[in-house]
C-alpha cells in the first residue's frame, strides 16, 4: 500500500473545493478530480473511501478549521458586546480570507451533505456560544431567545455583507466592497437590535 503524501492531499482538498463551488455537487465526481490534481483515480482512493467521504471529511476538516477560527480569543464570560463583536471580527476575517470554503459550506447547506457536516461544526462551537448566551441573559444585557432568532438577528446582516462583497455587488447589482465603516456601523445596529435597553 502506498503512504500518504501530505502534500497531495492538500491539493486534492483544495481543487475538490473549487470543483464544487465552480462545478456544483451534482457534477463533482472523482474522475474530473483526479484530472484536475493531475494524479489517478487510485490516488484519491489513498486518502478517501469514495466520494462522499471525501466530500464529508473535506467538509468535517474546513467546519473544524472555521469553528477554531471563530473561537479565537473569545470569552465565554465577556461582555455581550465585546464578545459578539469579536466573534464578528473573526467571523469576518475568516470568511474574506476563505471565500471558497464559504462558498463550499453554503452548497452543502443546501444538500444531502447538511445534517452531517452541522453535527460536526455544531460540537465545536455549540457549548460555547450557548454558554455566551445564557451569561448575557443572566448578566440582564439581552433577552432569553431561541438561539434561532439570536443567529437570525446577530449573524445574518455579517454574513449578508460577506455575500455582497464576494460576490462584488449589492442589492440591485451596486458594485459593493465591505469595509470597516460599513462592517461596524452594522454591528452597532444588531447590538442595538439585541442588547436590553
Amino acid at each position: 500500500m502506498r503512504s500518504r503524501n501530505l502534500d497531495k492531499e492538500l491539493l486534492v482538498k483544495q481543487m475538490a473545493i473549487e470543483s464544487i463551488v465552480n462545478e456544483g455537487l451534482e457534477t463533482f465526481s472523482m474522475n474530473k478530480l483526479a484530472r484536475a490534481c493531475k494524479v489517478s483515480v487510485a490516488t484519491l482512493y489513498i486518502y478517501y473511501k469514495d466520494r462522499d467521504d471525501l466530500i464529508l471529511r473535506i467538509a468535517v476538516d474546513e467546519g473544524k478549521r472555521m469553528g477554531e477560527a471563530m473561537l479565537k480569543g473569545f470569552d465565554t464570560n465577556a461582555s455581550f458586546e465585546a464578545g459578539l463583536r469579536l466573534q464578528w471580527k473573526n467571523r469576518c476575517d475568516y470568511m474574506l480570507a476563505n471565500p471558497l470554503v464559504s462558498i463550499f459550506f453554503e452548497q452543502l447547506r443546501s444538500s444531502s451533505y447538511q445534517a452531517k457536516f452541522l453535527e460536526s461544526f455544531k460540537a465545536i462551537f455549540h457549548g460555547p456560544i450557548r454558554q455566551f448566551m445564557e451569561n448575557a441573559v443572566r448578566n440582564g444585557e439581552i433577552q432569553k431567545m431561541p438561539l434561532e432568532v439570536y443567529w437570525s438577528v446577530a449573524f445574518a446582516p455579517l454574513y449578508a455583507l460577506i455575500r455582497f462583497h464576494t460576490e462584488g455587488q449589492s442589492v440591485g447589482g451596486v458594485p459593493f466592497e465591505i469595509s470597516e465603516k460599513v462592517l461596524w456601523a452594522t454591528f452597532d445596529l444588531v447590538i442595538k437590535a439585541l442588547k436590553i435597553k
